[in-house]
């Protein structure tokens, strides 16, 4: 039953004109951040990059070759659009735009690491089967069909994203609509809607629909009585926010995932109408040479999805302040955090403590982002590098704020840092978070 649902040969219109789609976004993405001054704040300016844990190689890349690096990008989002030498080029993307994601932290968004993941499922999916440069020169075979994985993987992983991105916002701050008041107040200049996004009942709106959303669009859109409606709800929540929080290309890549809900035929005739119409001769495809990686590749897949949204059950604390287990937990727009820092560095024998200016180190943007434990501690491994051929003690006064609450000191004031640890899986004793 599980091969037979799985293996089936399908209607391929869906995943062709989704290929089209992204690969005109992406290539919106890459050149829109060079044009919008994304790359030269975030991978040019700095000093240096808060790049993930391990992987400090790639600060090698920093700098003005980064420009390079997202033109490059862009080109390779049109050779997928056009379906031209398709594997190479969605390939070369996903490893260009996992350097850039994994170069930086300053800049996290949920967003990103799903871009992350979309492109490594389009590695897999056989996108250029159809409509594509590929065809028409024969390097593969035409086909109007594909394997109906492709739109099992697409739904169940979408379902994952938006039910764990419901599940997060189940606490207080979010369900009194304070979290939403905060993200709404920086907003009230807005033409037209500024003054509306700062009533109470606005906000209490805000908050029940973005959780009732994420839980049920999935399961509306795949459910033919609902399915018309849902896709027009889907249109107006992503334009709204990508109008109020201007998170570029993203809410229209969600919008795009909707052709995999509709029927294959609609999608055909709708986008391509000259398509030929697939008839299903056989039950499945041949599987008999990929049948049993593909499942266990799939089933691995999805273990990891369910399992890292999951990790910060396991860790000590609460996550809205020590963040450890935050990233790709979809744990989007949950909270606001400020923060006041500031770092002392005592020399030898010399008794007293001379404050560091943060601005000799870090842009405006990287100091926000030391409210952050493991980018905290990256700076702090940052300094003992600077003075590496002296004797040195590090302590800071960094106190930080979630959602408005009573301030807490991130680290003990009295405790010296220089030989503080990081525990990249489990809970850093160190984080002091108390008022």
């Amino acid at each position: 039953m599980f091969n037979k649902l799985f293996f089936k040969s399908v209607d391929n219109s869906a995943l062709v004109v989704f290929r089209v789609f992204f690969g005109l976004l992406i290539c919106l993405e890459s050149w829109g951040a060079i044009l919008t001054g994304w790359v030269r704040r975030v991978l040019v300016e700095p000093r240096f990059t808060f790049n993930f844990i391990g992987f400090d190689f790639l600060q090698y890349l920093q700098g003005p070759y980064m420009y390079v690096h997202f033109f490059i990008m862009g080109i390779f989002g049109v050779m997928v659009a056009i379906g031209y030498r398709y594997r190479f080029s969605i390939i070369a993307f996903t490893s260009f735009w996992l350097v850039a994601y994994l170069m930086q932290k300053s800049s996290y968004n949920n967003h990103y690491y799903l871009l992350v993941l979309i492109s490594l499922m389009m590695c897999f999916f056989p996108a250029h089967r159809y409509r594509s440069v590929d065809v028409k020169k024969g390097y593969v075979t035409e086909s109007l069909a594909m394997p109906n994985w492709v739109n099992i993987w697409v739904i169940t992983q979408l379902l994952i994203v938006y039910s764990f991105a419901s599940i997060a916002k189940f606490y207080p701050d979010w369900l009194d609509g304070s979290v939403a008041k905060l993200l709404m107040a920086s907003r009230a200049n807005y033409w037209a809607v500024g003054d509306l996004l700062q009533q109470e009942w606005t906000h209490g709106v805000i908050a029940y629909f973005g959780i009732l959303f994420d839980l049920l669009i999935v399961p509306l859109l795949l459910w033919k009585r609902t399915r018309t409606v849902a896709f027009i709800v889907s249109v107006f929540f992503h334009l709204f926010n990508s109008i109020i929080f201007q998170i570029g290309i993203f809410p229209y890549m969600s919008l795009a995932f909707t052709v995999f809900f509709f029927p294959a035929e609609r999608i055909r005739q709708l986008f391509l109408p000259k398509k030929e119409k697939f008839v299903a001769l056989n039950t499945s495809v041949n599987t008999s040479a990929y049948l049993k990686p593909i499942k266990l590749f799939f089933i691995g897949w999805m273990i990891l999805q369910v399992a890292l949204p999951l990790r910060h059950h396991f860790i000590e604390k609460d996550v809205l302040w020590t963040e450890e287990g935050h990233r790709m937990s979809w744990r989007m727009m949950l909270r606001a955090k400020s923060s006041s820092i500031q770092f002392y560095i005592k020399n030898g024998d010399i008794d007293f403590k001379r404050k560091l200016n943060l601005e000799d180190y870090l842009t405006r943007k990287q100091q926000a982002t030391l409210t952050k434990p493991d980018v905290f501690w990256q700076f702090i491994q940052r300094v003992k590098a600077k003075y590496k051929d002296q004797e040195i003690e590090l302590y800071a006064n960094a106190r930080v704020r979630v959602n408005n609450q009573d301030s807490r000191y991130l680290v003990d004031p009295e405790k010296e840092l220089s030989q503080l640890k990081w525990d990249y899986f489990w809970h850093n004793d160190w984080l002091y978070l108390k008022e």
